[in-house]
C-alpha cells in the first residue's frame, strides 16, 4: 500500500542556513507518526512545507500520492480539505466563539445551511470531550486544555483521514496531557485517522506513537519506537536514554 504521506529529498534553506538536507519521511495509513528533534532542527519548517505553506528548494511532498510542491493554489486548496491541523497554541480566532471557530473550515469547503453547520460543529465539540456550553464561549474564557480540544475539534471539522498535531500537549499539566493523549488514541482508533505529531513530550511519544522520526543533521532517522531508541546517533541516545527518559523507556520495554 502506498504511503499516505511521503517526503523525498527535501531541502530547505534560509540564506546560508541549511535546515533540511535531503530529508526523507514516510507515513503509512492508520499509524501515529511522531516527529522529534532538537531546537532549530527544523520541525516547524518541515510541518509548514508538508502543509504547503512554503515551497522547499528541492524535494517532493506527496499527500495521497500527489506532489503538493507542484500544485496550483486551487489544487492545493482541494488537498487541504482532506487533512486537519491543530497548531501548538491552538490558533483560535479570539473574536469568534468556539462554535464559530469550528465552523470556519465548513464555511470554506462545504455547502451547508447555517443550521446544519451548527449541528455538525456541536457534534465535533462534543466529540473532543468539551461540554456543549463551551460552544458559546470565546477562547479567552477557556482553560489551556479546553483550547487544545477546541482546536482539535476544528481540525476534525471536515472529517479528515490525515491529521497533523503540533505540540499537542505543550503547556498542559501531566494529568491534562495524559487525558489529551488518551483522547487522541480514542479518535485515531474510532475515526481511522492517520496522525503526524510533532512533540517533545516523551510521555506522549511512548503513549501514542507507532513510529518515530528524529530530525538530526538535516535528515530524518525513522523507525518503530522499540528500535529508534537504540539508534547510535548521539542526540537520539541523549534524548531517549537521558535521566528523564530512563523510567519511561524501562516501563515501555517491560510492558
Amino acid at each position: 500500500m502506498d504511503p499516505v504521506l511521503e517526503v523525498q529529498g527535501l531541502v530547505n534553506r534560509f540564506g546560508t542556513q541549511l535546515v533540511h538536507d535531503g530529508l526523507n519521511m514516510q507515513v503509512a495509513q492508520d499509524e501515529v507518526f511522531g516527529i522529534v528533534g532538537g531546537s532549530g532542527s527544523g520541525k516547524s519548517v518541515l510541518l509548514r512545507t508538508i502543509l504547503g505553506l512554503q515551497r522547499p528548494q528541492a524535494g517532493v511532498v506527496r499527500i495521497g500520492g500527489s506532489d503538493i510542491t507542484q500544485m496550483s493554489p486551487p489544487q492545493l486548496r482541494a488537498v487541504k480539505a482532506r487533512y486537519g491541523v491543530s497548531f501548538q497554541q491552538g490558533a483560535l480566532y479570539s473574536g469568534l466563539t468556539v462554535l464559530q471557530n469550528v465552523q470556519l473550515p465548513m464555511i470554506e469547503h462545504l455547502q451547508l445551511t447555517a443550521a446544519a453547520r451548527d449541528e455538525l460543529a456541536l457534534l465535533k465539540i462534543c466529540l473532543v470531550g468539551l461540554p456543549a456550553d463551551a460552544a458559546a464561549k470565546y477562547p479567552a474564557q477557556l482553560s489551556g486544555g479546553m483550547v487544545k480540544r477546541a482546536a482539535l475539534a476544528r481540525a476534525l471539522a471536515l472529517d479528515p483521514s490525515l491529521l497533523f498535531l503540533d505540540e499537542p500537549t505543550s503547556g498542559l499539566d501531566p494529568v491534562s496531557a495524559a487525558a489529551f493523549d488518551e483522547l487522541v488514541l480514542y479518535l485515531q482508533q474510532h475515526l481511522r485517522l492517520t496522525m503526524v505529531m510533532i512533540t517533545h513530550d516523551l510521555d506522549t511519544i511512548f503513549r501514542t506513537c507507532n513510529r518515530v522520526g528524529v530530525i538530526v543533521d538535516g535528515r530524518m532517522e525513522s523507525d518503530t519506537l522499540e528500535r529508534i531508541v537504540d539508534h547510535p546517533h548521539p542526540w537520539i541516545q541523549a534524548y531517549f536514554h537521558g535521566e528523564r527518559a530512563r523510567e519511561r523507556l524501562g516501563a515501555a520495554r517491560g510492558a
